[in-house]
């Protein structure tokens, strides 16, 4: 291979370890995979999606872990997904975020290989036949055509794979300036759909610049000087909520989409792109993976409760507030057909678990909960409860609790007892 960088990022870019989580960090060295802090050997096995139904995929997973696999693994096969140009297909048995989802709910990683090239006995190696036909291409070596369109499904894969898992994406790439004299006085050029964009240059803060309502998308522009030597750029794209309506408004892209990214000398004729550079990628903010937003989690974090700065960059603000001691929700439940309410299988005004004709009692409750409920309920028709901390004389700060009854209709069978839950 010509240009040993872009052979470096095609062997980076083949596989990478999957976690479902933001507080899962994952590195590595020469020697192990670092999950956390801790060096893991994994122990996976394939399981590609396409190969199999939508419907089998739980159990064939549930199967995988119950032989003592950790993580499953998978290619991503870009001739199914993009069967022509341009045209993009992720539904049914190629909607992989469902799989790589049921795999996460079987508590498993995934060593998710996204290409392009695919081995696994697969026609043309994965690559969709289209390719073939562009002019100029040719597959898996140092070709601008071909690098153009591995980038393009390359960011389409990544956008699904990231989905929901943030509002920020950094992307982050170097340059190398000999002579910096047209580099003083140099301007950042950036074509981004949208919503937010901020900027770093050799980790001084650039600015920000973000799109207007009815055009998301905007060119960034902000003056930089470079260094001689290796500079380093890093972009953070932040999204303000998604499309949410007009025609195929769930195609609309957000984000750097093949940019371009530039950079602009002092002489306007001199012009770095850096769209083609390697870059690499990540997906959130610190403080989104040490879940400062979960009071439950243990992050370590010592949260300064003086002095608090106003208009700092990058800064997380906390507070905690009371909700007022009685304002709550209103149960209201009744029997059909002329019948009365004749048992209180189940209540509980607390922390209830469970489901439809499964509820338990949680971690609390209210003792008064069965007696408030048929005093107000047995013998009638239809009742009304009012679900607040002083109807059933909860004393725990700041919450109502919720609400859980299942109760019994005079004449009816046990297994139709009508079942009713509401949040206070």
């Amino acid at each position: 291979m010509s240009n040993p960088r872009i052979g470096t990022f095609l062997i980076a870019c083949s596989a990478f370890l999957w976690a479902c989580s933001l507080a899962t960090t994952i590195e590595y060295d020469a020697n192990a995979i670092i999950i956390n802090g801790e060096r893991r050997i994994i122990i996976s096995g394939a399981i590609h999606y396409p190969r199999r139904t939508s419907q089998m995929w739980p159990d064939i997973i549930k199967k995988a872990k119950d032989g003592g696999l950790d993580a499953i693994e998978t290619y991503v096969f870009w001739d199914l997904h993009e069967p022509a140009r341009r045209q993009y297909d992720f539904s049914g048995n190629l909607d992989f975020i469902k799989f790589l989802k049921n795999v996460q709910e079987a508590g498993l990683y995934v060593v998710l290989r996204i290409g392009p090239y695919v081995c696994a006995e697969w026609n043309y190696g994965g690559f969709p036949m289209w390719l073939h036909n562009l002019p100029g291409i040719q597959l898996r070596i140092d070709n601008a055509v071909y690098k153009e369109e591995m980038e393009t499904f390359t960011q389409r894969k990544a956008k699904r794979v990231n989905v929901d898992a943030s509002d920020y994406l950094w992307y982050m790439t170097e340059v190398f300036i000999n002579d910096t004299s047209s580099w003083q006085n140099a301007t950042l050029n950036v074509t981004t759909m949208g919503h937010v964009l901020h900027a770093y240059v050799n980790g001084q803060y650039i600015g920000a610049q973000w799109g207007k309502y009815d055009n998301v998308g905007f060119i960034y522009e902000k003056p930089i000087a470079l260094n001689q030597g290796t500079n380093v750029i890093s972009l953070l794209s932040g999204t303000v909520g998604h499309a949410n309506y007009g025609a195929l408004f769930d195609l609309k892209d957000t984000g750097i989409v093949g940019g371009p990214v530039k950079l602009i000398g002092s002489d306007s004729n001199n012009i770095i792109y850096l769209s083609r550079s390697t870059w690499s990628y990540k997906v959130g903010l610190n403080g989104e993976a040490k879940r400062f937003y979960d009071p439950k989690f243990p992050n370590g974090v010592q949260w300064n409760t003086n002095n608090v700065p106003t208009g700092r960059l990058m800064t997380w603000y906390k507070t905690t507030y009371k909700t007022p001691e009685d304002y709550g929700s209103n149960l209201e439940v009744n029997c059909e057909g002329g019948k009365t309410i004749s048992e209180i299988q189940f209540a509980s005004c607390g922390d209830p678990q469970g489901k439809c004709g499964s509820f338990q009692k949680g971690e609390w409750e209210s003792r008064d909960s069965p007696t408030v409920v048929e005093r107000a309920c047995i013998g009638k028709g239809s009742c009304s409860i009012d679900v607040t901390s002083s109807t059933f004389g909860i004393r725990k700060g700041g919450t109502n609790g919720q609400l859980a009854v299942q109760l019994l209709c005079d004449g009816s069978n046990p297994e139709d007892g009508r079942v009713q839950r509401i949040r206070g």
